[in-house]
């Protein structure tokens, strides 16, 4: 037998949801392996990543104690988003997620775009993974002597086998990965916790709030340097969409996804803005480095031995982690594009374990470029690439909330039907993010440096979305035609 399934073989798509009129062909050839217990996992997962576990030390040396308070506003738009998305999910559960919405919603030209856009997100993001991981290999000694060229290609090369097995190892691999992330994360907040209730020293400093106050206060630079670390804070931020990606390869999404997408607003309070809090009673905000994950830096300030490279193993697994959610994701992403023409005919093809693999092997290709980034900027890749990595995200929530604002609508014409799951407030909640993101963008452009420099790439960025278009139209138009006339 064939392990190819091309576009031909598969535009009959499953029959569309109860309430759908929309047949999205990139739906039709998923096992559905994914139990409750892997989309439970893989929605804590998204939302634990290397934005936190990297990411959070420099920008904690860059902003002070405030990083919480902008973990905990990105922390209420990101759930809107996913809230949002999972109403969508409900109303048609689809692998193509809001790539098949913005073609239902929008048509051909807004799913090019936000398919492209994600790809952006991801495929730079899987360059930010694969540094964070030889950043992290960097801390043991017998590493140290590797270039980080090296170490990031082992990391990618790794991750891209395991990927493209089958679905189910996917989802045993981030059940696994996910509960070692909140795990090491639990255990970590139970010796901050410890440390500043007993008030034991940590180099030199006694925790608590005198960390902060001796230190210049929650803002001790000011209010700017917190508002200038909110794309960043973004970036951590960016798997929490994954889940939505996951139902279509899941039997019973209308029971699975509310409870896990509602778990994220607390898992958000408790271990993203709880472990700031927590790291910034600890030690002075200017312990803390871009250089070193925080709670390595902690770790090795308690000098208890072996501690630090426990939890170094374990922020390169969420390193891990990311990269082989990312592959998952843009897998499925591309294969939905281009099963409709607007992705390169190859990642449509899928394996005999029933696995996307040209649409992850154009992003592990992506990943590639990051290694050779890595081998000439080993200093600013990671810096570089979340900046990218964040106009990709702000891209795909954005039509992520267009999308549901024009689903709302249609449902007040009567020609859609909400399910009961919803997004609340509506149509106030996404006007409101997408007015937030919008501020997101004019707050990079304002910082001036990398970010200004990413923000004046949206018109290259948006003339190469418009090409793209212009090259594809045709392709999509005649497999509509067909789909139309079969």
């Amino acid at each position: 037998m064939s392990d190819r399934i091309t576009a031909a073989e598969t535009l009959v798509a499953a029959p569309p949801a109860a309430g759908s009129p929309h047949v999205d062909a990139g739906d039709a050839g998923y096992s559905k392996d994914l139990k409750s217990r892997h989309i439970n996992m893989i929605a804590i997962g998204g939302a634990i990543g290397t934005g936190l576990f990297l990411g959070a030390g420099g920008r904690l040396a860059g902003a002070g104690p405030s990083l919480a308070i902008a973990y905990a506003v990105c922390g209420v738009f990101a759930f809107f988003v996913v809230r949002a998305l999972g109403e969508l999910v409900l109303y048609r559960p689809s692998s193509g997620a809001f790539v098949s919405y913005a073609r239902e919603f929008m048509g051909e030209k807004g799913a090019f775009a936000a398919g492209w856009l994600y790809f952006l997100n991801w495929a730079t993001t899987a360059v930010a993974d694969i540094t964070a991981a030889a950043t992290y290999a960097h801390f043991w000694g017998m590493f140290s002597d590797i270039p980080q060229w090296i170490l990031a290609l082992i990391a990618l090369a790794v991750v891209l086998t395991a990927n493209l097995i089958s679905v189910k190892y996917f989802g045993e691999m981030e059940f696994w990965f996910a509960i070692i992330k909140v795990g090491a994360l639990v255990a970590f907040m139970l010796i901050g916790i410890f440390l500043v209730v007993t008030q034991h020293p940590v180099d030199g400093h006694t925790p608590g709030f005198s960390t902060i106050t001796d230190s210049g206060g929650i803002f001790p630079v000011g209010m700017l340097p917190m508002l200038l670390v909110i794309q960043g804070v973004v970036f951590a931020y960016a798997s929490v969409e994954l889940c939505g990606v996951a139902a279509g390869e899941t039997e019973s999404p209308e029971k699975i996804m509310p409870k896990a997408i509602n778990s994220i607003m607390w898992r958000v309070g408790l271990f993203y803005v709880g472990s700031v809090v927590l790291l910034a009673l600890l030690l002075p905000y200017t312990s803390y480095s871009g250089d070193q994950s925080p709670f390595v830096t902690v770790m090795d300030k308690l000098g208890i031995p072996g501690a630090a490279g426990v939890m170094n193993l374990v922020v390169l697994t969420a390193a891990l982690s990311s990269l082989n959610s990312g592959l998952y994701s843009t897998g499925r992403i591309l294969r939905s594009m281009a099963l409709s023409g607007s992705a390169p005919k190859f990642t449509g093809r899928m394996n005999k374990g029933q696995v996307p693999y040209g649409g992850i092997l154009l992003t592990a290709g992506f990943g590639v470029l990051g290694v050779v980034l890595n081998y000439v900027m080993p200093g600013e890749a990671f810096e570089i690439v979340l900046n990218f990595a964040s106009i990709g995200i702000l891209g795909t929530w954005g039509m992520i909330m267009l999308c549901s604002l024009l689903f709302w609508h249609r449902s007040c014409d009567g020609r859609v039907t909400r399910p009961s799951y919803q997004l609340p407030w509506a149509p106030y909640t996404q006007i409101v993010t997408l007015a937030f993101l919008a501020t997101v963008v004019f707050l990079m452009w304002w910082g001036g440096g990398v970010s200004r420099t990413t923000v004046m790439c949206l018109p290259l960025i948006a003339a190469a979305l418009v090409g793209g278009w212009f090259v594809v139209r045709r392709r999509v138009n005649d497999l509509a035609q067909e789909r139309e006339d079969a």
